[in-house]
């Protein structure tokens, strides 16, 4: 089967015209597609490096892992052991996080700096080892340490086991195009500014696909990244959204797209012309060349509710062959920035598989029902001290009025070697004050979070549902919400305060899609169920960095359950120390 899928994708490059960058890219695809071949065991070296790129017409030292941007994309098969020697020479602490994959009974191999393991000191390296379990589709990796996730990221392709097929028409070629977000000042020191003054960051300059900005926008054009086409064929795309702080609507013009999977679990095929996907979040399509040969501009525009953000289109390029080199590519047109009624749209469009192949298995009976309200908030600056948040206060985020604080010793391994003082279990199951969570003019009184390092303890295998309670707290707004360790299963979700009674009479529980990132609404609730079977400590946090970094984040410590089959394996020798 792997010969197919190095066949489609020699022939996707024979029909490529592409930049220098664009083409170390694909070359980087095949290499790793030969490399597969037949081993079981997968060994990368990921070397955290800095390198000098030019973008807007600025040059600027990045991050990056082997002077990448994006980084290299990783191809495994399911069942596969996966072995990354990560070297840090980067001049920053690091961690890498491979986000969607289940990491069963490996959460030091999980990466969240402080979670799972301490940062990799600049000079330091660290092996992530890991088994790919059950899984199959896109997912991907990120630097998991401050801002740093900005430059240092990339795609994470899991193919079926040998001799299975993918349960859609096989494509002629694949690409992955990863949505990125750029700053031309240092995105480390535009956070760091921000955690000092008390104020919103900075917003970007631009987004970028697969690295570049795209030709709509200055010294841009000779880098846009290219794919070619031929006429009459179908193509996957699996796309990632790598930006720090927005989601995205993605279009083609001209072009419909077959949604077959999200975030590595695939869906009956869902045919839109528009794609949304959140910060965090991985879809895979189909499209079929179809339409009169020219060039057509793939393009990602934001979806944010706010005043200000970065309103920049980026763009790459959908080229068929035959094309005359001479016509301008279409551009779609796009939604509203704030266009929340396409977003539930297409949220609401997805359905698991639910085949005998692909079977689902949602939780019917709950033995943890919990309620967490995500919000926005402020916390006093200090005495007599100004910020630059409204009513000079400095901004906070929270979760069941806990704003979360990082700890200076890992979670897991202070769990894992009976350390005290570093985290307490109280975390709340529901909120403390009830209020109308989404109305206008909520009294400033619960607009100040405790800020506090709290865990929420589960069972092994413990059925849990829990419902995701938007706040209009100082603001309204969407979060993406990111649980480590785990996919689960999105039940309902709605507009307005969530009632316990009626809203569950609604539920799918048949074919409700799954996720590792979903979005609670503005002005809204999602609920989802998941079964608690991989022990160990897990982070549940916005996968907008701002919303993190103000700490709008919790943790759930899964007990072992019997047995070593069921126990969080021993710490690695080389993980580093705190």
């Amino acid at each position: 089967m792997l010969t197919g899928y190095l066949v489609s994708v020699t022939m996707s490059l024979q029909s490529v015209r592409l930049s220098s960058a664009g083409l170390v890219f694909l070359l980087s695809f095949v290499a790793y597609f030969a490399a597969i071949s037949n081993a079981a065991i997968r060994n990368y070296t990921f070397i955290i490096e800095k390198k000098t790129v030019t973008r807007l017409c600025k040059q600027r030292i990045i991050a990056t892992v082997n002077g990448q941007l994006p980084g290299p994309t990783i191809h495994v098969r399911d069942g596969d052991t996966v072995n990354i020697k990560a070297y840090n020479r980067a001049g920053y602490n690091a961690t890498l996080h491979w986000h969607g994959v289940e990491q069963i009974r490996t959460g030091w191999a999980d990466g969240p700096a402080y979670i799972t393991q301490c940062p990799i000191p600049p000079g330091g390296h660290y092996t992530y080892r890991f088994t790919i379990s059950g899984q199959e589709g896109t997912v991907w990796w990120h630097a998991h340490v401050s801002w740093l996730r900005a430059t240092v990221h990339g795609a994470f392709v899991i193919y079926p086991k040998k001799g299975k097929p993918y349960p859609f028409p096989k494509p002629l070629a694949e690409i992955p195009l990863v949505i990125g977000e750029w700053w031309n000042n240092n995105p480390v020191a535009v956070i760091d500014e921000a955690v000092l003054t008390g104020g919103a960051p900075n917003i970007s300059d631009t987004f970028t696909i697969n690295g570049q900005p795209g030709d709509l926008l200055p010294c841009s054009s000779s880098e846009t990244f290219r794919f070619a086409v031929k006429q009459g064929e179908t193509y996957l795309l699996r796309l990632v959204n790598a930006a720090l702080n927005s989601g995205h609507f993605f279009k083609i013009a001209g072009h419909e797209f077959t949604v077959v999977a999200v975030d590595a679990c695939y869906t009956k095929p869902y045919k839109t012309d528009v794609i949304v996907i959140s910060a965090g979040q991985t879809t895979d399509v189909l499209i079929t060349a179809n339409q009169p040969v020219g060039k057509y501009y793939m393009a990602a525009r934001p979806y944010n509710n706010q005043d200000s953000f970065d309103n920049t289109t980026t763009t790459a390029i959908l080229e068929y062959i035959g094309h005359q080199h001479s016509t301008r590519p279409i551009l779609p047109s796009f939604p509203a920035y704030n266009d929340t009624a396409t977003v539930t749209r297409f949220s609401r469009a997805l359905r698991s598989l639910a085949s005998r192949e692909y079977p689902v298995d949602v939780p019917h009976t709950i033995d943890e029902s919990l309620i967490a309200t995500v919000g926005l908030g402020l916390r006093p600056c200090g005495t007599g001290k100004t910020c630059d948040g409204p009513n000079g206060m400095r901004l906070s985020a929270s979760i069941n009025n806990v704003s979360y604080v990082e700890p200076t010793i890992a979670l897991l391994q202070a769990y894992y070697f009976s350390i005290n003082g570093v985290f307490t279990t109280d975390f709340p199951s529901k909120p403390g004050v009830r209020f109308n969570y989404t109305g206008e003019d909520i009294l400033e009184s619960l607009w100040v979070p405790d800020p506090a390092t709290k865990v929420k303890v589960l069972k092994y295998n413990s059925t849990v549902q829990l419902v995701f309670q938007a706040t209009n707290i100082f603001v309204a707004e969407n979060h993406p919400m990111h649980l480590h360790g785990y996919n689960f299963y999105i039940v309902g979700q709605g507009f307005g305060n969530y009632n316990p009674v009626t809203d569950p009479l609604k539920f799918n529980l048949v074919d409700p899609p799954q996720r590792n990132t979903v979005i609670a609404p503005v002005s809204g609730w999602v609920a989802i169920r998941f079964r608690a079977d991989n022990p160990g400590v897990w982070f549940l946090h916005c996968h907008l960095d701002d919303h993190f970094t103000w700490g709008l984040n919790m943790v759930f410590l899964v007990q072992n359950g019997h047995g070593p089959l069921e126990s969080l394996e021993p710490p690695p020798r080389d993980l580093p120390k705190c």
